[in-house]
């Protein structure tokens, strides 16, 4: 999958919290955490392939760049990149080194974006927001 995940608020859409507090997120679904705190579902496991990224909108309308690694590890990264300013970070390609661990590196100009840290291996004065991720086996 190559794509756009879109946020949708559950909140909207819900019924009322069922009396024993919310329900538990579905197996095998992702989650990111955002800025404030909350998690949020994404998409599930099975919608992601190993080494390709999908872009996904988050509550308030951020964007985020989502990766599965080949050793089943989750990612995530702001989707816009500081040099252009574009949101395609998500379709760059997944690479690692020994000393800086995975990276992205962003389909326009190819600097690379640690995907554990954020920051620019080629630029240091350069950074992406990392949002921290969990999925449910």
């Amino acid at each position: 999958m190559n794509g756009t995940i879109g946020y949708a608020d559950p909140a909207a859409d819900a019924p009322a919290e069922p009396a024993g507090g919310p329900a538990e997120p579905a197996a095998g679904s992702v989650e990111i955490e955002t800025p404030d705190g909350r998690w949020v579902p994404v998409c599930g496991l099975a919608q992601l392939t190993p080494g390709r990224g999908v872009a996904a909108l988050l509550p308030g309308g951020g964007q985020a760049a989502l990766f599965l690694d080949r050793r089943g590890r989750t990612y995530a990264i702001g989707n816009r990149d500081p040099f252009t300013g574009a949101y395609v970070l998500s379709r760059g390609l997944l690479g690692s080194t020994g000393s800086a661990g995975p990276f992205v590196a962003s389909p326009l100009l190819k600097q690379r974006f640690d995907l554990t840290t954020g920051r620019c291996l080629d630029d240091p004065e350069k950074s992406v927001p990392v949002y921290a991720t969990r999925h449910l086996p």
